[in-house]
């Protein structure tokens, strides 16, 4: 789990924290979850991570970290095959905004969660006032740059990963089940980092 004391100022208000995940899907890889508090200075052009372009994404990423306050958190596949890749998004999503409040020193007024759950009763340590919200990267600017941060943070592991795994296509796919992946998992087998739960990773063993 990464958290990060954020360094930024706010208005005292109470405070509202954003939260998304980035990599549900993958065959490998991490699923990384980020919560986000805006600070005074919001960055311009903040949206769902997936309609802004590879290039817009980059220069947001650091501006988000700059200037609010942020934590990531990372669930790895060996936890993901433990325990279901639902319940390790939700523990991601604790992980973030408890890391969060602990850097804050400070309780949220409320969570707000990309989607239509929340970890309320379903992870023991959520402890928050949480409201999901379908479609909240593109609607709520909070949500919008822990989806950014999410997503920048786990294709940056996803490309380390594929320098020490270089059949697989990472640097493209990010360990989503592309054409080259599959061929790769065909012809190579399974890394370390596929999750072994997922229906294409675990039939290897049957072929």
């Amino acid at each position: 789990m990464l958290g990060v004391t954020p360094g930024f100022r706010h208005a005292g208000k109470a405070i509202v924290i954003g939260v998304d995940e980035a990599g549900r899907g993958p065959l490998a890889g991490p699923v990384v979850a980020a919560a986000v508090v805006l600070g005074e200075a919001i960055p311009a052009g903040l949206d769902d991570s997936k309609r802004l372009s590879a290039k817009r994404r980059a220069v947001l990423d650091p501006a988000i970290r700059a200037s609010c306050g942020w934590a990531v958190a990372v669930v790895e596949p060996e936890e993901i095959d433990r325990v279901n890749i639902f319940m390790a998004t939700m523990l991601a999503m604790t992980r973030a905004v408890g890391s969060l409040t602990a850097a804050l020193g400070v309780e949220p007024g409320e969570v707000l969660i990309d989607g239509n759950m929340t970890p309320h009763g379903r992870c023991a340590d959520w402890c928050w006032p949480a409201r999901a919200i379908v479609g909240g990267d593109g609607i709520e600017p909070c949500i919008s740059a822990a989806s950014i941060i999410a997503k920048e943070w786990r294709d940056r592991m996803m490309l380390e990963a594929a320098a020490a795994h270089p059949h697989y296509g990472w640097e493209r796919n990010k360990g989503y089940g592309t054409a080259e992946h599959m061929e790769a998992l065909r012809v190579h087998g399974a890394t370390p980092l596929h999750r072994r739960s997922f229906a294409p990773v675990a039939q290897l063993s049957l072929i």
